[in-house]
């Protein structure tokens, strides 16, 4: 395994895995047994990094969500986990009610709301802090001061380490770190964001935004990134869902565009030359690219975890990854 750091301050940065491990459908679609039995071979080849949110899965199981926490935190017990392995969640995205959804009745992000979820999560997977706790979506409602100053506060008393932001506009992330910052508080430095090698469309709308999706790592983000050593982007969906190495997964209209083909032949030739899946060049490219990332992905088993875990030993050569930045 391979490892970098998260976070600018020593007090709360931590050295995690340059693969993290999305335990979105523990509990739920993925069984209990099943669940240890990932969670256990991360741990044991090296894994240090898991992402779960307080409203996973809800959708599943027409819950609230808190299904992935609760696993985990048996896990976490059963197994005598500690400080060795980071587990990052979120909220801000939990329904207010069960039979109902983030986009219409979500608990947003205010000062209140960021205490309450955050004591509950810390509950769910039995511990006394939170290792990294991301603001999971845009809260329009709430003044973003507010918001800043709630995550802060949790800081200050010790309750969480790291903040982290998932699908908000590249702007608002940094008025909200500016606004940290003038206010000498900790602010947002992991990024969480859908972003994978093949391009998604920024443009189009959906039940969030008529403007189009904040959700996905276009241009703005990525420039944002690689201006700003001290944050991180953890990439959620790398693997589009399987639509790299399943030929019956379509890829979905946000991927219908003049660039796609291009890509598709350059990684087509990348997985000729290496031998190696198209999943774990996907993989390969994002750790080891100009700008670092951290990919998230999910898996259903055992034999997924250690398909990608492979990945991280794959070094594209300075002309396989000039043919996967060039192909347009």
């Amino acid at each position: 395994m391979k490892y970098r750091t998260i976070g600018s301050d020593p007090a709360t940065s931590r050295r995690v895995s340059v693969l993290s491990l999305g335990a979105m459908l523990f509990g739920t679609r993925t069984d209990e047994k099943t669940s240890f039995a990932i969670l256990d071979r991360f741990v044991e080849a090296g894994g240090t990094f898991i992402d779960t949110s307080n409203n996973y899965a809800y959708w599943e199981d027409g819950s609230q969500g808190g299904a992935s926490e609760n696993v985990i935190g048996r896990w976490r017990r059963s197994r005598g986990i500690g400080d060795e392995v980071v587990i990052a969640t979120k909220m801000g995205a939990r329904p207010l009610a069960p039979g109902t959804g983030y986009v219409e009745n979500r608990e947003g992000l205010s000062a209140r709301a960021v205490r309450i979820a955050a004591e509950q999560s810390r509950e769910r997977l039995g511990t006394d802090r939170l290792d990294l706790l991301y603001a999971h979506i845009e809260d329009p409602a709430t003044p973003l001061a507010e918001t800043v100053e709630g995550f802060a506060a949790l800081v200050a008393e010790g309750s969480v380490g790291l903040l982290g932001v998932s699908n908000h506009w590249a702007w608002k992330v940094e008025r909200a770190r500016a606004t940290a910052a003038a206010r000498g508080l900790p602010g947002f430095e992991v990024l969480q964001y859908s972003h994978s090698y093949l391009r998604r469309r920024t443009d189009l709308s959906d039940a969030l935004s008529a403007d189009g999706s904040y959700g996905v790592a276009g241009g703005d983000l990525l420039s944002y990134v690689r201006a700003e050593p001290a944050l991180t982007l953890v990439a959620y969906t790398p693997l589009l869902a399987g639509a790299y190495v399943r030929d019956d997964k379509p890829l979905g209209p946000d991927l219908d565009h003049a660039g796609t083909p291009a890509r598709l032949a350059a990684l087509r030739e990348v997985v000729a030359e290496t031998g190696a899946t198209a999943n774990q060049v996907v993989l390969s490219w994002l750790i080891g690219g100009e700008v670092p990332v951290v990919p998230l992905t999910g898996v259903s088993s055992v034999a997924q975890l250690d398909e990608n875990l492979a990945a991280v030993d794959l070094e594209l050569t300075a002309g396989q990854r000039a043919l996967l930045d060039g192909a347009h």
